[in-house]
């Protein structure tokens, strides 16, 4: 009886939390600030230099604006007077262009140089070291140094077909060879960072994949299609989103080594963005680009944020 009704017993109710004491409290105050404080230099500058210049640059494409002299509203005249520019279908057009040669050459290039890398059994730090060397150059000294590669006379290029017996190229100076042109030059300067982020990941592709796909056969290119590229197609895809956005904003090229040329067969939208601004003194009109091409790129944007988030979970 005793026991059945110590079991009937209602159980203890459960303490309140007992709050912080006022001393851990303040400490803890005292942190936050502190952290908040580091971080509000940081905040302000961004605000100053990435926010306010963008907002400012959205309204300025509604606007006559002319430095100085004020602004006035015109609504959408900018937008109008820009895409009716006869310059505006080349740069969409080349930019694209561009872009699309650069996923050709410039996306598969890494890749497979990634895939060289990763088998090698001697030297490796070496070779990472040579690959990564064009990152380091300052990027206009990088298209200085093609510039010079690239010219019709004496330039390495031509110099090197030459002793080849080859006919030589007009290179960045013809309509037909130029984008193609710096699509190289932009390949070699950016493709340090690419290839050691597919290393990176190929060495996290479990070796005994390899191993099962050798014991049944399977040549070098069938364990690069059954076993790398679906191990590896997270970072693949987020690798390529990456470098459209930064492709369609290429300018450092364009603008040291052909200045748009020859016959506007280089001109991107950002550099037509650069000649409406401080050439044709027309902020209006580049800022009406500028919003454009933000346009676009948050598409792109929008799908690598997402791509990262369902990366995330996955995992």
């Amino acid at each position: 009886m005793k026991t059945a009704e110590r079991r009937r017993a209602p159980a203890p109710a459960a303490r309140p939390a007992q709050a912080p004491p006022p001393a851990d409290r303040r400490r803890r105050l005292a942190d936050q600030g502190r952290a908040y404080a580091f971080l509000l230099g940081g905040l302000v500058c961004f605000a100053l230099f990435s926010w306010y210049p963008a907002i400012r640059a959205v309204v300025i494409a509604f606007q006559e604006y002319t430095p100085g002299t004020g602004a006035e509203w015109v609504g959408t005249a900018n937008f109008t007077r820009v895409v009716h520019d006869p310059e505006f279908a080349a740069a969409w057009r080349n930019t694209l262009t561009f872009t699309l040669l650069a996923l050709l050459i410039g996306f598969a290039v890494p890749f497979v140089l990634a895939l060289v890398l990763n088998e090698l059994r001697h030297a490796k730090a070496f070779f990472r070291i040579v690959v990564y060397l064009p990152v380091m150059i300052p990027p206009v000294v990088s298209a200085l140094l093609w510039k010079w590669f690239y010219d019709p006379g004496a330039g390495l290029a031509n110099e090197a077909l030459r002793f080849l017996h080859l006919p030589t190229s007009n290179w960045s100076n013809g309509a037909d060879t130029a984008l193609v042109s710096l699509v190289l030059v932009a390949t070699w300067a950016n493709m340090g960072g690419t290839v050691l982020i597919y290393l990176a990941a190929l060495q996290s592709v479990p070796g005994e994949l390899y191993e099962a796909a050798e014991l049944d056969g399977a040549n070098l290119l069938q364990r690069v299609r059954h076993v790398t590229v679906p191990q590896t197609r997270f970072v693949i895809l987020m690798l390529m989103l990456l470098q459209i956005i930064a492709t369609m904003q290429v300018f450092t090229e364009p603008f040291v080594i052909t200045g748009g040329g020859p016959e506007n067969a280089t001109v991107t939208v950002l550099y037509l963005i650069y000649k409406y601004a401080f050439l044709y003194n027309d902020f209006g009109g580049a800022c009406a680009l500028s919003v454009m091409l933000l346009a676009l790129l948050g598409l792109f944007s929008a799908a690598y944020l997402r791509l990262t988030r369902s990366g995330e979970e996955d995992a």
